[in-house]
């Protein structure tokens, strides 16, 4: 199916650049949507940092897409620029694609200097609003571009907001994965727990935004009768204060900090419910993976998470709201039958809106588009 939807773009060479290369949902989606355009006969090449953690470059490899490395010494480097451009014509680019803030910028400018078209997708963060300087050069990516991708439709409200462009100029397509299989689940194993003991699962790095504080927070307002252990599978800044959070709070034998895992359908196998309490999102992987698993999901309403979730996928809380948290999974831990359904639904639904391929498909479309413009016709934004 997918390969008859990449005809139109077959052969094309596409350059997929990023300004990280750590584990996270955006360089995931890069790996995911690169492979899958390799083995449809749409060779890539992916532009990584130099000199970072090598996670994303390891996962191209693993699906043969060839890795560059670029040079960014300093925020405003010309010299970054050309070496872009002239990969691009070394490489006979015919298609860049970008994402997030800085490698809209630097594509864009590179992009033009090669002739190359470029199509922008932003992933969730406003970053760029901070500063008057970040919305100038925003912007100019983006009227320069010739097709700008939001993974959310209030990401892309922000952005016709923040960068005052048309409704049609910011496309939405959001994020797709392809269900992983688990072996045999090992969590409750490793973790030594009880038969009669719940598993609260939540997969993302330890940011503040994450909003992993307020789970630890909702999990000291359980009774204990419910025998809730929250974990949390990710890694970051915040692992000590997240475990001096639940001392305080007196649960620490029932938080887990995993860390990094590459497992993560096999945790969701062993999880009775998955909590997403993020503050700010996009449209996060590990809620499309939770919902291909079948797992009953409590969900911050931020980003697209409540059009993620619509119809009966899940539950919807305010985010920073532990009151609101705890009570939903005192709920649907106290009524299995309830969260049986939620995630039977959300798995279907997740099939039928959040598949990897149609998630490709799409931006195989935009790709034939631009490509089919004659060279020079620029996108107007404004």
């Amino acid at each position: 199916m997918l390969s008859n939807l990449l005809d139109p773009i077959r052969g094309a060479r596409i350059a997929h650049l990023i300004e990280t290369d750590g584990p996270g949902g955006a360089e995931r989606m890069v790996a995911d949507m690169a492979g899958e355009l390799a083995a449809g006969g749409c060779p890539g090449v992916a532009f990584l940092p130099e000199n970072r953690e090598g996670w994303l470059g390891r996962e191209l490899a693993a699906v043969g897409v060839e890795v560059e490395h670029y040079r960014l010494e300093r925020p405003f480097s010309p010299r970054c620029v050309r070496e872009l451009a002239a990969a691009f014509r070394a490489h006979r680019i015919d298609i860049a694609h970008r994402h997030e803030f800085t490698m809209a910028i630097y594509n864009a400018w590179a992009a033009r200097l090669a002739h190359v078209p470029h199509v922008i997708t932003m992933h969730g963060s406003r970053y760029y609003a901070a500063r008057w300087q970040r919305r100038i050069a925003m912007r100019f990516a983006v009227v320069s571009s010739n097709g700008v991708v939001a993974v959310s439709q209030d990401l892309a409200a922000h952005l016709r907001r923040d960068l005052h462009v048309r409704d049609k100029a910011i496309d939405v397509i959001p994020n797709g994965v392809r269900p992983r299989a688990f072996q045999n689940p090992t969590l409750r194993l490793e973790l030594g727990l009880a038969p009669d003991d719940r598993i609260v699962l939540a997969v993302g790095n330890l940011y503040s935004v994450k909003g992993h504080l307020q789970l630890i927070e909702a999990l000291a307002l359980l009774p204990a009768a419910a025998r809730a252990h929250v974990v949390i599978a990710g890694r970051g800044d915040l692992a000590a204060a997240l475990s001096a959070r639940a001392a305080v709070l007196g649960v620490s034998e029932r938080v887990h900090l995993l860390g990094l895992r590459a497992d993560i359908p096999n945790l969701l196998a062993d999880a009775d419910l998955f909590v997403h309490p993020s503050l700010a999102e996009g449209l996060p992987l590990a809620l499309l993976e939770a919902m291909f698993a079948g797992r009953a999901i409590v969900a911050s309403d931020v980003g697209e998470i409540g059009r993620a979730l619509t119809g009966g996928a899940g539950l919807l809380v305010p985010p920073g709201n532990p009151p609101a948290l705890a009570a939903c999974i005192q709920r649907l831990l106290d009524h299995p039958s309830e969260a049986g359904a939620l995630g039977a639904f959300a798995a279907r639904r997740a099939a039928s809106v959040y598949g990897l391929d149609s998630m490709v498909a799409r931006y195989a479309h935009i790709y034939g588009n631009v490509l089919r413009r004659p060279a020079g016709a620029r996108r107007t934004a404004s």
